[in-house]
């Protein structure tokens, strides 16, 4: 029965006057379907969809017909459903059974194959048996084949292809008069293709597929089966290094993954970088587990791992010298101790007669016991080496004079003992000048906790004279007797470590550190790491100026062959390649860089402009440093930063090691600062570029004159004092308004004078209004330099005019005191 177009759903109506329906569907909610007329374009709502017309319903349409429009379109997109899982069901049936007849056609031509080769080894078999009484007779006809060598060649590489050479003319012909034989036969031409030399000697006729070609073949069916047409191999997980900082090309290399896939995930998690970009650990981290590989995070600082921590065996160590470091304070003879030791006179080359620098000193005691002494400076500025002696010594002998006491220095190497817990000797020396007291010296040290043997406690002490040499073997004994208690041992059959006491830049040798070795032993051509430098030693040079091949525990070495200068603390370790030798001083390098750079990073922004303020009202006197030895240069800078006030202060510019050049030169100039240089001098281009710019370059040998001389440099940037001195009072008793001159007081000198050049305040009610100069001080008509208690004058104000009766002047002078800084 047909339906009638007015009956109709509204997506089935027909006719000219058909309303076309466009309808389309996303995840089986349907939008709004659009219904087209010819003069009316009605909009019908869907599931979500948004109602047209006045109110969300076309004009003209009641709520059933609406309901029914709704219904229709509904049953529409179930049918349009259930007709595509229809279809995807049948698509997927029919591949199906397109595979299985696919896999089947295979099996069996796959079987035909094999059965041909069957048969064909089967004829071929026939076919050697039969040829084979035929060529015994040939043989025989042609006995002179045998003395022909061309024939044995050819006899020879016949048998060696197997009997299968191709026949001659005669047998062709016979073969091309045989039938043909079906397909699938013996002489199967499908395969045939240009002829090699291999087919020319084997035949060419009888060829055969490769195992190779049929496991091919066999994959391929394997895989289409399984629904894995596009061949993708199983999954290697990779442990994966991951620094922290990488670049795309180089995490795509350790995944063993496209470059352009890692470009595409780093995108798709919203990262814009190309493959020469670097990324961050973390953001590398989400990508390589993305792609299903393990992370492994590694550091920089994994560098450090090639320094091995050796711990060493009981079995394996072996008896070494005690290291003794000499502390006390400057001029309690400390130098003159060792001197006295050594036998030597190291005490005259020192500039003033003071320690300037550390030294260390190995010696041979007439028992045959060898002693390493490290001498340290007592100048107060020099903190930090004698911090670093107590730091590398297994005894401290505390030299104290006998006629001074304990005196300041004294009293911070006894905290430098204690902080590295190291026993400490009492050396009483001068022992031989009128006044000593060594009693006093054993009573003040009582102060600080240092009770020595004498008054009933454990830490030794001995008399001594350094210049007549007395006691010095009862010291001696000390030291023996106390290294024999500490028991030190150490291993000489390793990779060898130490401290550098000292460095400095040599004009002929470079860059030299004075090391002492602490475990193994150092030789000539080992490849070291020391601080934020590298090198391998070309030299080593004992205290005594001898070039040695090694050095064990206990000794101190000069080492030639670094790359730059260390500082003054590091420590050396030997390690097995340059390679890691570079790559760790580059790290530290790098690690120092960013540590300062972060220093100054997170300041806020007002704390910098809180600084700036603060710095307006600062004066600074900068300057540059050279020194001869890094010790000497820390000192001083540490010196620098001790000189100055709320007001002044120094800032070193540049600080180094090594003799003054032309580049400091021009620093000097760029910021208007001196050059200081410490037991160094100026090269002769450095000389002359001083000389053009004006560069004023100072040279000390003596570190408290550079003291005294960069203080008094700096009190000339202080402010001077100003003083005020109060001179006399003035009352104003009428004023008087003169033209061309203004408003001028009456005034009555009523205590002291007043002064034309004084200073003046104009107070009113006991409040101060003004202060400033006096314009005018005149007594009747004439202008006069001063004016004396109970006389009557005339003043007049710079630049200020409100001026009353009864208004009181104060007079007052002032003067300028300069200022030092303590």
């Amino acid at each position: 029965m047909r339906m009638s177009d007015d009956k109709k759903p509204l997506g089935l109506r027909g006719g000219s006057g058909t309303s076309h329906v466009k309808q389309s569907f996303s995840h089986g909610r349907s939008k709004a379907v659009v219904v087209e007329k010819k003069r009316k374009r009605v909009i019908v709502p869907g599931k979500g969809g948004a109602a047209g017309g006045v109110g969300g319903r076309p004009a003209g349409i009641s709520d059933a017909e609406l309901d029914r429009r709704k219904r229709a379109l509904a049953a529409a997109a179930a049918a349009e459903g259930e007709r595509k899982a229809r279809e995807e069901a049948e698509t997927k049936a029919r591949e199906t059974e397109r595979a299985e007849r696919r896999a089947e056609r295979d099996r069996k031509e796959r079987e035909e194959e094999e059965r041909q080769q069957a048969l064909r080894a089967k004829e071929e078999a026939k076919k050697k048996a039969a040829e084979a009484p035929k060529k015994a007779p040939r043989a025989e006809e042609k006995p002179a084949a045998a003395n022909d060598p061309a024939a044995a060649q050819a006899a020879a590489q016949r048998a060696e292809a197997g009997g299968r050479a191709a026949p001659k003319r005669d047998d062709q012909k016979k073969d091309n008069k045989q039938p043909r034989q079906q397909k699938g036969g013996g002489n199967d031409r499908r395969r045939s293709g240009k002829l090699t030399i291999n087919q020319a000697l084997a035949g060419g006729g009888n060829r055969q597929r490769s195992l190779a070609s049929i496991k091919r073949k066999q994959e391929r069916q394997r895989r289409e089966m399984m629904g894995d047409a596009g061949g993708e191999r199983e999954k290697v997980v990779r442990d994966v290094q991951v620094p922290e900082m990488i670049t795309v090309q180089e995490l795509a290399n350790r995944m063993a993954e496209k470059t352009a896939a890692v470009v595409k995930a780093l995108m798709t998690n919203g990262i814009m970088a190309t493959q020469n970009q670097s990324i961050d650990a973390d953001t590398a981290e989400l990508i390589v587990e993305e792609f299903g590989h393990k992370v492994v995070r590694v550091s920089d600082a994994d560098v450090e791992d090639a320094i091995n921590v050796i711990e060493d065996d009981e079995a394996d160590l072996e008896p070494r010298a005690p290291v003794i470091t000499i502390m006390g304070h400057v001029d309690h003879g400390k130098t003159s101790v060792l001197d006295a030791l050594r036998k030597t006179n190291v005490v005259s080359g020192e500039a003033g007669g003071i320690t300037q620098h550390i030294g260390a000193y190995q010696i041979t005691t007439e028992g045959g016991t060898l002693l390493t002494f490290l001498d340290t400076p007592g100048h107060a500025a020099f903190t930090s080496m004698r911090s670093r002696g107590a730091q590398v010594t297994d005894i401290v002998v505390l030299v104290v004079a006998a006629n001074d006491g304990v005196m300041p220095q004294t009293i911070e190497a006894i905290a430098h003992a204690k902080a590295a817990d190291v026993p400490l000797i009492i050396a009483i020396n001068k022992m031989d000048v009128e006044g000593a007291d060594p009693t006093r010296v054993r009573t003040d040290l009582l102060q600080h906790e240092v009770i020595v043997e004498a008054m009933s406690g454990e830490v030794q002490d001995v008399e001594i004279s350094a210049l007549k040499g007395t006691g010095l073997d009862n010291l001696l004994e000390c030291i023996a007797l106390q290294s024999e208690l500490l028991e030190l041992k150490a291993n000489p059959n390793r990779a060898a470590s130490g401290a550098v006491i000292e460095a400095k830049l040599d004009t002929g040798r470079g860059p030299v550190a004075t090391v002492l070795v602490e475990a193994g032993t150092l030789k000539k051509g080992d490849i070291f790491v020391v601080g934020q430098q590298w090198g391998k030693v070309r030299a080593l040079v004992d205290d005594q100026g001898k070039t040695i091949t090694e050095a064990g525990p206990s000794r101190p070495v000069e080492v030639l062959g670094l790359n730059g200068t260390p500082e003054a603390g590091d420590v050396l370790n030997v390690v097995a390649s340059e390679a890691e030798a570079r790559e760790i001083a580059d790290y530290r390098a790098q690690a120092a860089k960013d540590k300062k750079a972060a220093a100054g990073a997170g300041t806020t922004l007002d704390q910098l402009l809180a600084k700036a303020k603060a710095d307006e009202n600062v004066s600074e006197l900068p300057i540059l440093v050279k020194a001869d030895v890094q010790g000497s240069t820390e000192a001083i800078v540490q010196a620098m930063e001790k000189v100055g006030n709320d007001e002044v202060r120094v800032r070193v510019l540049h600080s180094g090691v090594g003799a003054i050049t032309e580049s400091d030169v021009t620093l000097a100039e760029a910021s208007g600062a001196p050059i200081i240089g410490f037991n160094v001098r100026a090269n002769a281009p450095a000389r002359n570029a001083a000389n053009q710019k004006g560069v004023e370059i100072r040279y000390y040998s003596i570190i408290y004159d550079l003291v005294d001389d960069v203080k008094a440099a700096a009190s000339g940037l202080l402010s001077a004092e100003v003083k005020e001195t109060f001179i006399g009072y003035a009352k104003i008793k009428e004023v008087f308004k003169i033209t061309g001159v203004g408003k001028i007081g009456g005034c009555e000198i009523t205590e002291g004078v007043a002064r034309r050049s004084a200073g003046v305040r104009l107070l009113r009610d006991n409040v101060v209004i003004h202060e400033g100069k006096l314009k005018t001080l005149k007594r009747f008509k004439d202008e006069v330099k001063e004016a004396q208690a109970g006389q009557e004058c005339g003043m007049a104000f710079e630049n200020y005019e409100d001026i009353r009766a009864d208004d009181v002047i104060e007079i007052f002078e002032t003067e300028e005191i300069e200022r030092k800084l303590d």
